[in-house]
């Protein structure tokens, strides 16, 4: 029986990086792109370096291109004749500010990543898997996906409950064919995007916040991991901050002093 392959959108770091890691331990191989070329060589070099050689591909792609997504799918396919899940993990992060504050760089960046980035990787995913008959597809959910508010992430926050009325409309179109869609929320994952969008004057709250319902990489990817490979439910939804485990962490807070972040 033939390896799973993985691709993983946006995994030279972060969460995306812990998932490429997950997989290859679980015996799965895997193709790992990012926009940053030295540190996609790095990336792959490292992850390389954790299993046999010839189950790791690097391959450069922005999201927002529809032409590299499609020659991510298409490197996959040369490597390994097939693409046995697809994870949408690129994504940006905006710093925690009021709407008006973002210039329009700021925020056709990221609804270029976040969302269309996602509806192209789907688009190109969703083609190849009912071509070769088989085939998963995730989307990344996030803040916001289910209408989450908080002050300062409106922006990062639309990006993510678009995706979800994206998702739910794609699950219905996708229901009569060979391939399994469903979507990720990895919660409040310490990764240096998250870092990134907590400046100025509302920095520490926002680390308050992080530290009470956050978690580190290597804490959830490995069970994320195990769950995408479990799945077998089209339309499922990968939810690792559940309502549950918030209000675990609710009740021990006074007890018990989570850090997640300095």
């Amino acid at each position: 029986m033939k390896k799973p392959v993985a691709v993983i959108t946006g995994s030279t770091k972060g969460i995306g990086f812990g998932m490429a890691e997950a997989f290859l331990k679980r015996d799965c191989r895997v193709v790992v792109s990012g926009r940053d070329s030295a540190r996609l060589e790095e990336a792959t070099a490292a992850l390389s370096a954790l299993t046999s050689p010839g189950q790791v591909v690097g391959q450069a792609c922005d999201v927002g291109d529809p032409d590299q997504i499609q020659a991510l799918w298409d490197t996959a396919t040369r490597q390994f004749d097939t693409v046995d899940i697809w994870i949408n993990n690129a994504g940006l992060n905006s710093i925690e500010q009021d709407f008006w504050e973002h210039d329009p760089e700021a925020i056709q960046s990221l609804m270029q990543t976040n969302l269309l980035g996602t509806m192209y990787g789907c688009r190109v995913a969703a083609r190849g898997m009912i071509a070769q008959g088989h085939g998963r597809i995730y989307a990344l959910e996030g803040w916001g996906s289910s209408n989450e508010r908080r002050r300062g992430s409106t922006l990062y926050g639309t990006s993510k409950a678009a995706i979800r009325y994206f998702a739910r409309s794609l699950q219905a179109e996708l229901r009569r064919t060979p391939v399994q869609f469903g979507t990720i929320n990895p919660g409040l994952v310490a990764t240096d995007l998250l870092a990134l969008s907590m400046r100025g004057d509302r920095e520490a709250n926002a680390k308050r916040f992080v530290n009470l319902f956050g978690d580190r990489v290597e804490t959830a990817a490995p069970e994320l991991v195990n769950r995408v490979l479990a799945d077998r439910r089209h339309g499922s939804r990968i939810v690792w901050l559940t309502p549950q485990r918030v209000l675990g962490r609710l009740l021990a807070a006074p007890f018990r002093k989570r850090r997640i972040l300095d």
